[in-house]
């Protein structure tokens, strides 16, 4: 079987993830390599885990997390879709099983809030993963004053995780923000969309969807 830890030591897709976020860095978006690819992965993992998933699912997540984001090697526009595309033919060379592929390729391809769809529970994890990476280390520029809406708000995190509370049946997203640099609204603003779909992914695992910032429960 193909395996997270053999793909994370490949050179070949480790040039693809820095290429990548490379591109990412030039249209000014933030952190895009591997601290955001290994931390979905070891997040989509504690989600499944919780869960009572086994560990071969558990295993295809994170496969699926570490190549979520080659696509924008591409380009930005349709990035989960190309990136699909690339990692079928990078895990279809290692002889991955069809149907491992077929979930993978799937997660990977219904990541994207403009797009995405939940269609599996790993496609599910995957989503919950991405959409709560929000942190201050993500934001490249270091010019406050020159800021856009996105900057300020991912500088504004300066707390975030992912909870999963199996007895609820619930996920929450707990974020601490620093509404100095930002406000609630800013985060809505841009933030709207994916928080609809970690909502529609939540429900994928039989869960509610909460969102709590600076300890009040807003969704």
């Amino acid at each position: 079987m193909v395996t997270y830890e053999e793909l994370r030591k490949d050179e070949t897709i480790n040039t693809y993830i820095t290429r990548a976020d490379e591109s990412l860095s030039a249209l000014g978006f933030t952190e895009h390599s591997f601290p955001h690819v290994c931390r979905v992965a070891q997040v989509a993992e504690e989600i499944l885990r919780a869960l009572g998933y086994d560990e071969h699912e558990i295993e295809l997540a994170k496969i699926a997390a570490y190549l979520h984001d080659i696509g924008n090697l591409v380009n930005r526009v349709d990035h989960s879709q190309s990136g699909a595309i690339m990692a079928f033919r990078i895990l279809d060379h290692r002889d991955m099983d069809a149907g491992d592929l077929a979930t993978v390729v799937t997660a990977i391809g219904n990541h994207d809030e403009g797009t995405g769809v939940p269609v599996n529970a790993v496609a599910a994890a995957l989503i919950l993963a991405d959409k709560s990476d929000v942190r201050r280390n993500r934001v490249r520029n270091r010019d406050i004053a020159t800021f856009d809406i996105h900057d300020r708000v991912n500088y504004s995190v300066e707390h975030s995780r992912l909870v999963v509370l199996p007895g609820e049946k619930a996920v929450r997203l707990e974020l601490t923000v620093d509404t100095h640099f930002s406000s609630v609204m800013d985060f809505f603003e841009i933030f709207l969309k994916r928080m609809i779909l970690c909502r529609r992914a939540a429900e994928r695992l039989g869960l509610v969807f909460q969102l709590t910032i600076n300890g009040q429960q807003v969704v």
